[in-house]
């Protein structure tokens, strides 16, 4: 999996000009699922985004979390993040899992990070043509791949 992490004050997605989901302070997280992901990916990768300081305490470094702020989560699929253009200027995204699976693991990743911060996250529509409006508070922007376990 790999996931962009934008710090927001408020963000929104939109599908046929219908809003299916918003937030206040918090993360965007744009989700692309890789065709070896799994369960495993899910549980390593939902407590670090929860319990992730990026927010800044009252010296004015980062060092409080999502849960510490209570803030929210809005999840948008986002399968051209393995998208690749090693050959020409189309990109090809083979490593993106297909839609089945991809669609299971991504309302899994939900399930757990709703669970983890205890509170409902709203999300995009898995496949549809999407509008995502955010604003970005810092800017704060982190790229975390569950193939690269370094964080």
């Amino acid at each position: 999996m790999r996931v962009i992490i934008q710090r927001v004050s408020e963000a929104r997605v939109s599908v046929k000009d219908a809003v299916v989901g918003s937030i206040g302070r918090g993360v965007v997280l744009l989700l692309g699922i890789e065709e070896t992901d799994d369960a495993s990916d899910i549980a390593w990768l939902v407590p670090r985004i929860a319990k992730l300081r990026i927010w800044e305490n009252s010296e004015g470094r980062m060092a409080l979390s999502l849960a510490e702020i209570d803030g929210e989560a809005l999840v948008v699929s986002q399968f051209t993040l393995f998208g690749s253009l090693k050959k020409g200027n189309r990109p090809s995204f083979n490593r993106a899992a297909l839609p089945e699976l991809a669609e299971s693991l991504y309302k899994k990743f939900i399930d757990a990070l709703s669970h983890e911060l205890g509170k409902e996250v709203p999300s995009g529509q898995f496949g549809a043509d999407m509008k995502v409006a955010l604003e970005n508070d810092g800017p704060v922007t982190l790229i975390v791949d569950t193939q690269q376990r370094d964080f």
